[in-house]
């Protein structure tokens, strides 16, 4: 068996030309990409517009620790994904491509593993950022409406209907590899809106109409506890937005041979998260401190609803984030398309054919419309997301490629890589265990302000 060797959900190694071969495997996992793809693909799913939310955390951990964790997580996550990438390469050389982040713990920790811990996660993971995205471009369309009608009488719940209206179009196509131009477009928008932002916090923090620059904690004034937790809250913050959760299937739309081509997706892809991670996390704690809202965006208006820069830049800004938005939306639902297709589609029958065409189209649109009412239902969603973020990416982004590597190659236990991988699973499992008590924590003290369809 060479490079065209799969694996099915069951753990079973077959040929990808064999009629038994899965329609999610077939259709959505296609391998017909190069490296430059797989960088698109790679940039969309980790440069994303909660790297907006960069500023705050920073606000919460001050400048030395703010900055020295950004870096931290950029190494940690590029390092993990490419040694995941290199287990991944190993197995294909051995004749067992995986596709499936569930595949392969299936096949390296067990068939439990997979089945109930990783698989799981993967797909409360994905789908918590699809309705995330969904929610955040709810917002976006909202504050560009009050931007130019302040007392307008629309609801966020039926901005978020009409952003999850668009994205009932974008599921639809057809496989992962369909989306690279989707994604070439996504990542110059990336550029776009972190380029806007950067810009917007460089003049307002120049000009007389910027808040004064407070630098100091701004809980200082609260009990050591939520000090502790505000700083929590600021690495967890920084940790998911280096989150991904679907490496393997990213790598999965590689047409082999595989080696080599995943490092250099992942270089254009942080070559991608240096440049907007950093310009917009330092310029906009710089420009607003401790007074750095959630949304770096929310601070390029004043506090009695007047803007800091021209409205047309604004909603220039919010316009590139909701078109990305949508991006990373459809590429976040693909792990979910698979499943639908793998359950609900026909292998042996063509891709488009009616067979195939048809049940793809209506489970497609029933799981965004799902998406699009949780986000709805629930405007608080996103302290819900911390806590998914905390459980999922943090386990599958920094800790499970170190354990997988490991276990893989075996490293002499005596070398320098083997306890700096064993070091950054125990780190990294720790802070997940206390951000998602934090996540908790936030969402009790938040819990008194939630309201069904709540126009925040």
């Amino acid at each position: 068996m060479g490079e065209e060797t799969r694996i099915v959900a069951g753990g079973e190694f077959i040929d990808d030309k064999s009629p038994e071969l899965d329609a999610g495997a077939l259709f959505v996992l296609k391998s017909k990409g190069s490296w430059v793809h797989c960088g698109y693909h790679l940039t969309t799913s980790i440069v994303a517009p909660a790297l907006l939310s960069l500023p705050f955390a920073l606000s919460l951990m001050g400048w030395e620790a703010g900055v020295a964790f950004l870096a931290i997580g950029g190494l940690v996550t590029f390092y993990s994904y490419n040694l995941l990438s290199l287990v991944l390469e190993h197995y294909a050389q051995l004749g067992h491509r995986f596709i499936r982040f569930r595949d392969m713990a299936h096949h390296i920790l067990g068939p439990k593993w997979g089945r109930y811990f990783v698989g799981p996660i993967q797909f409360m993971v994905c789908y918590g950022a699809v309705v995330g995205c969904t929610l955040l471009g709810g917002q976006c369309m909202k504050a560009m409406y009050l931007l130019s009608n302040p007392n307008g009488s629309i609801k966020l719940f039926e901005f978020v209907i009409i952003f999850g209206s668009f994205m009932l179009i974008l599921a639809q196509i057809p496989s992962f590899h369909s989306l690279r131009h989707i994604n070439l477009v996504s990542l110059i928008l990336s550029l776009a809106y972190s380029a806007c932002a950067t810009g917007a916090s460089i003049y307002i923090g120049n000009s007389s109409k910027g808040p004064e620059k407070d630098y100091s904690l701004s809980y200082n004034h609260l009990d050591p506890q939520s000090r502790i937790f505000g700083i929590f809250n600021g690495i967890a913050i920084i940790a998911t937005t280096f989150g991904n959760g679907i490496i393997p299937e990213i790598q999965a739309t590689l047409a082999p041979p595989v080696k080599g081509k995943m490092f250099k997706g992942l270089c254009v892809c942080y070559t991608v998260v240096t440049i907007t991670y950093f310009s917009v996390a330092v310029s906009g704690y710089w420009a607003f401190g401790n007074q750095t809202k959630g949304l770096i965006l929310s601070n390029f208006i004043n506090n009695a609803g007047e803007p800091l820069v021209p409205k047309w830049f604004i909603f220039m800004t919010n316009v590139f984030t909701i078109l990305q938005l949508s991006a990373v939306a459809v590429v976040y639902l693909q792990p979910t398309n698979e499943v639908l297709e793998r359950n609900f589609g026909n292998a042996k029958s063509g891709e488009f054919s009616a067979r195939n065409i048809i049940p793809r189209l209506i489970c497609r649109s029933i799981s965004v419309i799902i998406a699009t009412t949780i986000a709805a239902m629930l405007p608080f969603f996103g302290d819900i997301n911390a806590v998914i973020g905390a459980f999922g990416f943090l386990p599958l982004d920094f800790v499970l490629p170190v354990i997988f590597y490991n276990l893989t190659f075996k490293p002499s236990k005596r070398s320098l890589l083997f306890w700096l991988n064993i070091t950054i699973a125990v780190v990294f499992s720790a802070l997940g265990v206390i951000a998602a008590v934090a996540a908790v924590r936030q969402i009790s003290l938040d819990a008194k302000t939630y309201r069904l369809f709540a126009n925040i």
